[in-house]
């Protein structure tokens, strides 16, 4: 990852909830120093980040969020998750109804190509299955994105690929 890609998930993770600047260096692989330097660049161009005792935030951030039905194959998880976050969003979580169990709902946090396959590396190794095999691929995603317009075009390109449910689908 470079400097560059490196500062603009940085500037993506800030919020109004601190981020401390060494939880910060820990996912990225980087000593703290560097994100220092990062914030540095990033308030250089622009950016109105604050240091608290806890951590940096970016206050006003506005997040948007909205819940997707889909269905894809299990050979189309990467690309449902990787054209969500190339699209500037994060898949919060992952969530079923079961006519059993009820809604079962697992965190993801997925806002990049590394996590989504981190994600699918994971499944790989056996760790778990797809939570979506237990209801015939059909699954919800809470996404979250910095403006309803980052969210309404992450909805046009799950629709154009046919992972979209429409909202009048629904089971």
């Amino acid at each position: 990852m470079t400097g560059e890609e490196r500062r603009k998930e940085i500037s993506r993770l800030l919020g109004e909830k601190p981020l401390a600047a060494a939880k910060i260096a820990q996912m990225f692989g980087v000593s703290r120093q560097v994100v220092v330097q990062d914030v540095a660049l990033l308030r250089a161009e622009g950016k109105d980040i604050l240091s608290t005792n806890r951590g940096y935030v970016l206050p006003g951030k506005k997040v948007c969020s909205r819940t997707f039905k889909v269905r894809h194959s299990d050979g189309e998880t990467r690309e449902e998750l990787c054209l969500i976050a190339d699209r500037g969003g994060c898949v919060e979580n992952v969530f079923v109804h079961h006519k059993v169990y009820g809604t079962i709902t697992a965190p993801m946090g997925i806002d990049s190509r590394s996590k989504a396959d981190a994600f699918m590396a994971d499944i790989a190794r056996g760790k778990s299955d797809f939570l979506k095999n237990i209801t015939s691929d059909y699954h919800y995603h809470t996404v979250t994105a910095e403006s309803e317009e980052v969210l309404d075009g992450i909805e046009a390109e799950l629709a154009r690929r046919g992972f979209l449910i429409p909202r009048n689908g629904d089971n």
